[in-house]
C-alpha cells in the first residue's frame, strides 16, 4: 500500500524576530543572525539609528517610518525609525502578521547586568515580547568597541536558542544573556543567575558649551552591594555566561503581604 501524497506532516519551520537597540547596521545584529539563521525563518526588524537607554519607550504622537533593507543574503531585514518596543510591536503587527515562535534581542554593546536592565533598550525588546506571549532573549556582550570579538557571544547564544526552541518554552519565558568579553575558549559555562543588587553612583559633571552656556554631562561609578555568589556580576566577573529569568510583573509580592497585615485602610 502507498502512502496518500501529504500524509507525513511536514516539520514547522520555527520564526525568529531579531531586533536590537545599537540599530540595524550594529556589528552585534549581524553576529546574532549569522548565530541562528539555519534555525528557523529569521526576520529582522531593527531601529535605523542607536536606541541604547530607551528603556520602554514607544512612539507617541510621531509618525513611524518602515522600510525594508538588506543585512545580508537570504535574511528578511526592515529597518524601523523607532524604539527596539515599536520595532517589536510593528514586526508583529504589520511585517509577520502573526507571532513568532522567538524573539531575540541583540547582541548588545556592553553590559546589561543588575540594574541595567531597567534602562535597556535591549531587554525592553525582549519583555515587551514576552507581554506578547512570545518567549524572547536578549543577549548582551561585555565588550563596547565596534571591533568586538563576538565568537563567544555567537557560540552561547546558538546554544541557548537552541535549547528554548528545542523544550518548547512557556510564552512568557525572558531571558537576560551576559556574555564576558574575551577569547571563547576562556569562557567557563553558563550560570543561571539572579540580578545582582548593583548600580551606577551617578555624578552629573557641569560643563559649559562654547556660547558659555552650562550643560550637565552624566558620569558614574559601577558599584556592587552583593557579593554572593549566584549573581549575574559574579558569574561575570569569573568568566561564565549569565543567565537570569526576568518578567513584566514588577509586584513586589512579600512587601505586598507586608502591607496588607501592616497596614489599616
Amino acid at each position: 500500500m502507498t502512502k496518500k501524497a501529504g500524509s507525513k506532516k511536514e516539520k514547522k519551520v520555527p520564526i525568529i524576530l531579531i531586533t536590537n537597540d545599537d540599530g540595524l547596521t550594529a556589528p552585534g545584529i549581524r553576529n546574532l543572525v549569522e548565530a541562528v539563521k539555519d534555525l528557523g525563518r529569521v526576520v529582522v526588524v531593527a531601529p535605523d539609528k542607536p536606541q541604547s537607554g530607551m528603556g520602554h519607550a514607544i512612539t507617541i504622537g510621531f509618525p513611524l517610518r518602515l522600510h525594508k533593507t538588506h543585512l545580508m543574503d537570504g535574511v528578511e531585514a526592515w529597518s524601523c525609525s523607532g524604539t527596539p518596543v515599536d520595532c517589536v510591536k510593528l514586526a508583529v503587527d504589520k511585517v509577520l502578521h502573526q507571532k513568532p515562535d522567538i524573539c531575540l534581542s541583540g547582541i548588545n554593546h556592553g553590559a546589561n547586568h543588575s540594574i541595567n536592565v531597567i534602562y535597556s533598550g535591549t531587554m525592553s525588546a525582549a519583555i515587551e515580547a514576552s507581554i506578547e506571549n512570545i518567549p524572547s532573549i536578549g543577549f548582551s556582550l561585555l565588550d563596547y568597541s565596534l571591533e568586538a570579538d563576538f565568537n563567544g557571544a555567537k557560540k552561547y547564544a546558538r546554544l541557548i536558542v537552541e535549547k528554548m526552541l528545542s523544550k518548547k518554552a512557556d510564552k512568557h519565558t525572558c531571558l537576560n544573556v551576559n556574555i564576558p568579553k574575551g577569547d571563547v575558549d576562556l569562557i567557563k559555562g553558563v550560570r543561571v543567575c539572579k540580578q545582582a543588587y548593583a548600580k551606577y553612583e551617578e555624578d552629573f559633571q557641569e560643563r559649559k558649551d562654547p556660547g558659555g552656556k552650562k550643560y550637565y554631562w552624566l558620569t558614574g561609578e559601577f558599584k556592587n552591594f552583593d557579593k554572593s555568589r549566584d549573581t549575574d556580576v559574579w558569574a561575570l566577573e569569573n568568566n561564565y555566561v549569565s543567565v537570569v529569568p526576568v518578567q513584566y510583573d514588577l509586584t513586589n509580592y512579600a512587601m505586598k503581604q507586608k502591607i496588607e497585615k501592616d497596614y489599616t485602610w
